[in-house]
């Protein structure tokens, strides 16, 4: 049996993604989280909101990973994790809020651009989508180690990076999300909310 996967990024900010998922996702009743990695998000989450219905999806790779964190938690709101890549047909489900963190700088731009023109078939009207990671402003980064966080991302794959909040904002726009809040978050990232308009 593999080990269970952890991250300590995630274990270092989820305390401050949830205050913020308290706050925009009292109300909403199932969630998509698209790119789970370790599982650690949804368990965390999915705990402290039990109102909440926690898909997890990921590549099918992350799975196994995912399901040793659901199997270990058995909460009753975490069903069973999905496979979605980005590049393949989405699930058929809706979804009355959207969760991501740290993805958009792993994809590629098109990638995100995919994303982004997939949501409006996975969202019911007056969806939210929460999306937690480091973005760049008018074209500059935020810090200094954003810069070389940056700078090791296109090392290892030249379509990743650190994206722009701006590009972003105008993909979520076309695909009719309106923002509705931008936080700092610890650590140089950003906690942004999107609300599918009617």
């Amino acid at each position: 049996m593999q080990h269970k996967p952890f991250s300590p990024a995630c274990e270092r900010n989820q305390d401050a993604i949830l205050a913020v998922l308290r706050t925009h996702f009292a109300d909403r009743t199932r969630v998509l989280e698209i790119g789970s990695g370790t599982g650690q998000h949804a368990v965390h989450f999915a705990a402290a909101l039990p109102q909440l219905v926690w898909q997890t999806s990921d590549v099918a790779a992350h799975l196994p990973g995912v399901r040793q964190w659901l199997d270990e938690a058995r909460l009753p709101n975490t069903p069973p994790p999905i496979a979605f890549d980005i590049n393949g047909p989405p699930p058929a489900d809706h979804f009355d809020a959207v969760y991501s963190a740290n993805t958009l700088h792993i994809m590629g731009w098109e990638e995100v651009q995919r994303l982004f023109a997939l949501l409006p078939a996975l969202m019911t009207d007056d969806a939210l989508i929460t999306v937690y990671g480091p973005f760049n402003y008018q074209g500059a980064f935020t810090s200094q180690s954003n810069a070389a966080f940056d700078a090791s991302l296109r090392a290892t794959d030249p379509r990743r990076g650190i994206r722009d909040f701006e590009a972003v904002d105008a993909l979520a726009r076309s695909a009719g999300l309106l923002l509705i809040d931008d936080l700092p978050m610890p650590a140089n990232n950003r906690c942004i909310t999107w609300r599918r308009s009617a």
